[in-house]
C-alpha cells in the first residue's frame, strides 16, 4: 500500500449530537493548519481530504473533513473500528493518518 505523509497524534473521540450519532476525532488545530497548508489543493467538496488511518491493529481508507467552526479536521471513526479496538468516547486514543 502506497502511503504519503505520516502524522501521529493522540486525541479523545467525541460523539456528534445530530442524526446518526457519528463518532469523530478532532485533529489538533496546529496539525490541521499544517495539513491544510500543504494539502488544501487536494481537498474535494466540503473540505474532504482522502487519508489512510490506523488505530491499534486496524487500518482503513477514509477521509478527514475540515470543520470551519473549530478550524480543525475531523476524522470519523467507524463503529466496526471502535468495537474492534475498544474505543470509547472521551478516552484518548493514539492514531496515525497518512495523506
Amino acid at each position: 500500500m502506497i502511503k504519503g505523509v505520516k502524522y501521529a497524534l493522540e486525541a479523545a473521540p467525541w460523539q456528534y449530537s445530530g442524526p446518526g450519532a457519528w463518532v469523530f476525532v478532532s485533529l489538533p488545530v496546529e496539525l490541521s493548519e499544517e495539513i491544510r497548508g500543504l494539502f488544501k489543493t487536494e481537498e474535494e467538496g466540503w473540505g474532504r481530504l482522502k487519508v489512510t488511518a490506523a488505530v491499534g491493529k486496524s487500518e482503513w481508507k477514509t477521509a478527514i473533513w475540515f470543520d470551519i467552526k473549530s478550524s480543525t479536521y475531523i476524522l470519523p471513526l467507524k463503529a466496526a473500528i471502535r468495537s474492534k479496538e475498544n474505543i470509547i468516547t472521551g478516552k484518548p486514543i493514539t492514531l496515525t493518518i497518512w495523506i
